[in-house]
């Protein structure tokens, strides 16, 4: 049985599938942990969950801000912006139950030691504290006032966790850490503005995963989202960066979609990752880097 994690999708189906054959996938052998933007900006959304759904349990797929802004387009709530490519699943005969599939899934997970999110995680959150506000947002998106919540959970305040914070804005603050976030301050006030690579940091911000102090230091970490420091390795190759893992390699640019294969070998370092990575030539066609 393998464990891989594997970045952004974002709508590239066609080379999920040669990663797939790339890296021998068997269902009944092996699973998936997609980190999050299964959707969106990619050539075939549509696809893509179609396929990932089909899968089962085999592949267990995190909550990434594209998906979460599919679920606001698909229930009226918010209009695309100029890029989606999210037409063919709001025009799909199954739209409704693919909405519901991708509201069912996970904000956050541990498995084999290894914390998964999509963007990044506050520094004063433990990875059990971590968890537990995951699933708090897991329940408002799967209860019957889903819609609800999404229409109150878009904003960038409060811009720092309170344990006091009740109601929308600490459901809000939980989603903006775990999907959105890329620069904070050493206290953990978030910053949404910058989006460049980690050593574009604002002023008095720091990558999240620099933060001194952080309590998930000693949790070996994977994540997506960040596609400039997923690349920002030699080669283009995810490392290791103070425990974390980026594996938002920029397959919807042009670049290549990345699998870590998590290690199960015999006296292998906890943490151990072998890497598995295709071109996504059809997109450097179309233009879209």
């Amino acid at each position: 049985m393998a464990l891989y994690f594997i970045g952004d999708l974002q709508g590239c189906h066609e080379p999920l599938q040669r990663l797939l054959q790339r890296i021998d996938f068997s269902t009944s052998r092996d699973t998936l942990y997609l980190l999050g933007d299964l959707v969106n900006r990619g050539p075939d959304s549509l696809a893509v969950l179609r396929t990932v759904a089909r899968l089962g349990d085999s592949a267990q797929s995190l909550l990434g801000n594209h998906d979460l802004h599919l679920l606001t387009v698909g229930y009226g709530l918010r209009k695309q912006h100029k890029g989606d490519t999210l037409d063919s699943i709001l025009q799909a005969p199954d739209r409704e139950a693919l909405l519901d599939w991708v509201r069912h899934r996970h904000m956050a997970l541990l498995v084999k030691g290894w914390l998964m999110v999509h963007a990044g995680v506050l520094p004063q959150w433990t990875t059990a504290r971590a968890l537990a506000l995951a699933a708090e947002v897991e329940q408002a998106l799967r209860g019957a006032q889903a819609v609800e919540f999404l229409s109150s959970m878009y904003g960038n305040t409060p811009q720092s966790w309170d344990d006091s914070l009740t109601g929308h804005d600490r459901l809000r603050v939980i989603v903006n850490a775990l999907t959105r976030l890329r620069f904070c301050t050493p206290q953990g006030v978030m910053e949404f503005s910058a989006k460049g690579s980690a050593d574009a940091t604002p002023l008095g911000h720091l990558p999240w995963f620099d933060v001194p102090g952080r309590l998930t230091a000693d949790t070996p970490i994977a994540f997506g989202h960040w596609s400039t420091v997923g690349l920002d390795a030699p080669e283009g190759k995810p490392v290791m960066r103070q425990n974390t893992l980026a594996l938002d390699t920029g397959c919807v640019w042009g670049n290549c979609l990345t699998a870590a294969k998590l290690s199960e070998a015999p006296g292998s370092e906890p943490g151990a990752f072998e890497l598995f990575s295709v071109g996504c030539e059809a997109m450097q066609k179309h233009g879209r880097h």
